[in-house]
């Protein structure tokens, strides 16, 4: 883990295709608040001044590379069904970009659903209008079976529950899929609150995003984490509203106050770390 200065602003590129997009396409809840408050971590008495420490989903609890997979896995079986005359390459490559460009069109931060994305996916690659029932199930099992999440990620945010400390997410996800996903790797009713780019009607970097999860969380901005696998959406994001970003594969810039290797060092953060204003 590094500890790195907080200096003047910058924005980095980012491909933001959306073709890492995650997770199932229907239900829905309510996020839940274990402890009705925070107050802020201490270690052998003494106040360390964290008050709530929030996560992404996708690139930091979720392996990418597992819900890549599940979609080519997908496609696969859409080229099978419906005798398409692609290798499963050439499909996925058809299938992502189709993906791909709904979520470049969309206007500014505006939330646009993955569920809608991958309809089009769909549409696009078959040729033809194709009823979400008769392809759902089969993307929902696909995406069940083979996602993971990142070492230590589950076991982390399990340890940081036991702290007096909120620990929430704040994700660009369609509510349902990140909410389902959560409960598929144990740690839904672990939150105190969970907050999507569905709920909000907006994506990171929109000040929207990370306000909301705060207002949840009852949190002083200066005292709380957010911890992203992006810099302009997650870490720059959320340093632009006063939180402290935590970059997990982010790229480097100067809105990053920690860089972390594993999730794990996020339990160092905050106990051996203390909030700069």
């Amino acid at each position: 883990m590094t500890n790195s200065p907080d200096t003047t602003d910058s924005r980095l590129p980012r491909d933001t295709t959306g073709t890492g997009s995650i997770g199932w396409t229907n239900g829905s809840s309510a996020s839940v608040d274990r402890r009705g408050g925070r107050v802020p971590i201490t270690d052998g008495g003494i106040d360390t001044g964290w008050e709530a420490v929030f996560w992404d989903i996708g690139g930091v609890v979720l392996e990418l590379e597992s819900v890549q997979s599940a979609h080519a896995a997908f496609v696969a079986d859409l080229v099978d069904d419906h005798d398409l005359e692609y290798s499963v390459e050439e499909a996925v490559d058809v299938w992502r970009t189709a993906v791909g460009n709904h979520f470049r069109e969309r206007d500014g931060t505006t939330f646009r659903p993955a569920r809608e994305a991958y309809q089009i996916g769909v549409e696009e690659l078959v040729g033809d209008s194709v009823l979400t029932e008769e392809w759902r199930p089969t993307f929902d099992e696909h995406v069940e079976s083979a996602i993971e999440p990142i070492p230590g990620a589950v076991e982390t945010i399990e340890t940081l529950a036991e702290r007096p400390i909120h620990v929430g997410v704040c994700s660009d996800v369609d509510d349902a899929a990140g909410k389902q996903m959560l409960e598929r790797f144990g740690v839904r009713e672990v939150f105190d609150s969970i907050t999507t780019s569905e709920e909000v009607g907006r994506t990171k970097p929109d000040p929207a995003m990370f306000e909301t999860a705060l207002e949840k969380a009852d949190a002083d901005p200066a005292r709380s984490l957010m911890i992203g696998d992006r810099y302009d959406h997650d870490v720059k994001g959320a340093a632009d509203v006063g939180m402290h970003g935590v970059a997990f594969g982010a790229e480097e810039g100067p809105a990053v106050s920690y860089r972390i290797d594993s999730p794990e060092e996020v339990l160092e953060i905050v106990e051996e770390k203390r909030p700069t204003e």
